[in-house]
């Protein structure tokens, strides 16, 4: 069965959840699907730098002021290039708003946009924070789907178990792991799915995995986007035997198994 929402929540902060959404995002897009990804991460607005120009509303201005979804989103420059869409809801505002963003009216109002963006994509993902703040707990308590993005390192390794603990404690569970900026050493073997760095180049923002894949870190994405929304891609990649890279030293031992 494919899901249509997923949570991404950082088991740290910098666990690099941002630029994987837009990863997600830009190759289930690159599939010929219709994607939008929702800030959640307020704090940051990383998703905002995958933009340009003015962002007037944000996420946080629908949260406060009760505004469509369809006012926030922004078209996501590689959108061109690919056989779908992709759409980003970015924040960018003033502390005041950011602070009122995260109370638990806005909150439940988060979780009425994501519903609203499940009925107008075929896949929305959301760029959560650790789960402390009431827009964290929305994310993880109405997305179809909750995946734990966590830094491939024993810190990640310790940052996972106290995040599962954490979506417990607010109802809610974890459907899946996965391991960010991996070697194919990486301590974190019990993740479903793992991402290399990106050794991409060019423009700062613009996904490494569309629309010409990034021979190392595209097939990593497109077997991660898989995991989350328990989905089939029909996407095609060069052979990994022409780099020095096999896709299946980045499958972790629990799918290997």
């Amino acid at each position: 069965m494919t899901h249509s929402t997923a949570a991404l929540v950082g088991a740290t902060g910098g666990a690099g959840t941002t630029r994987l959404a837009v990863e997600l995002g830009a190759t289930l897009a690159r599939d010929g699907r219709e994607v939008a990804v929702l800030d959640a991460a307020f704090a940051t607005e990383g998703l905002a730098r995958h933009l340009s120009g003015r962002i007037d509303p944000d996420v946080t201005t629908l949260l406060t002021e009760d505004r469509p979804l369809a006012e926030g989103l922004r078209e996501h420059p590689a959108t061109a290039d690919l056989a779908g869409r992709l759409e980003l809801c970015p924040a960018r505002g003033p502390f005041e708003r950011l602070a009122r963003a995260k109370t638990a009216d806005a909150a439940q109002r988060f979780s009425a946009l994501l519903a609203e963006a499940a009925e107008r994509f075929d896949h929305v993902l959301v760029d959560a924070p650790p789960v402390a703040a009431n827009q964290a707990v929305a994310a993880v308590t109405s997305a179809d789907r909750v995946t734990v993005v966590a830094p491939a390192s024993e810190r990640g390794v310790d940052a996972v178990q106290r995040t599962r603990g954490r979506v417990a404690d607010v109802g809610a569970s974890v459907d899946a792991v996965v391991a960010n900026r991996a070697d194919p050493e990486h301590p974190l073997r019990s993740a479903d799915a793992a991402v290399p760095v990106s050794d991409a180049s060019g423009v700062e923002g613009a996904p490494a995995s569309a629309p010409d894949p990034e021979a190392t870190l595209a097939p990593a994405v497109a077997n991660a986007a898989e995991v989350i929304f328990d989905a089939e891609l029909e996407l095609t990649f060069e052979d990994p035997g022409l780099f020095d890279f096999e896709v299946g030293e980045f499958v972790p031992d629990a799918l290997s198994q």
